[in-house]
């Protein structure tokens, strides 16, 4: 009879260390995962209602717009506000605003919408949403984009 290499283990061995190697993955995999699922997932966004400013800042037949928020601020030769989303009713592209011919256009497809917010030409199917603008007791204007207003809504100041 041979004598085997000492270096070599036995077939047993090997099973038994492959076994308990599975399970450690296995429970350390599961800890991962279980620290994880204790850890809060929050998404952090920015709030709806922010301040545009105040009033007077606004030059009447004036249109601003804010890109950050997507939000054009509205203020008519008599006086009066709305605010309209950016946010393009056909696919959700950003719009922008074209001063030369005083129309809004969505560069993705091609939709057109007045400065009222109505689709004058496009796939958008719906006008652009008219959002809640108002003024706190400081004379300041607060937009809250959460907020979904009437089309004939607007803001007298």
């Amino acid at each position: 009879m041979s004598e085997r290499d000492p270096k070599l283990i036995k077939r047993r061995e090997f099973i038994w260390n492959l076994g308990f190697g599975s399970i450690g993955i296995s429970i350390g995999g599961a800890s991962i995962l279980s620290l994880q699922y204790l850890k809060p997932n929050v998404l952090f966004e920015a709030p709806t209602k922010f301040k545009a400013g105040r009033s007077e800042e606004y030059q009447p037949g004036s249109i601003t717009v804010n890109v950050e928020r997507k939000v054009y601020i509205v203020r008519k030769k008599e006086g009066s506000f709305y605010a309209l989303s950016s946010v393009c009713t056909h696919l959700g592209c950003i719009t922008n605003y074209q001063s030369a011919v005083k129309r809004i256009a969505c560069p993705c497809h091609g939709s057109l919408f007045d400065l009222e917010g109505n689709v004058l030409s496009g796939p958008a199917p719906r006008s652009l949403k008219r959002i809640l603008i108002e003024q706190n007791d400081r004379g300041v204007l607060v937009v809250d984009t959460s907020v979904d207003v009437s089309e004939d809504y607007v803001l007298r100041v």
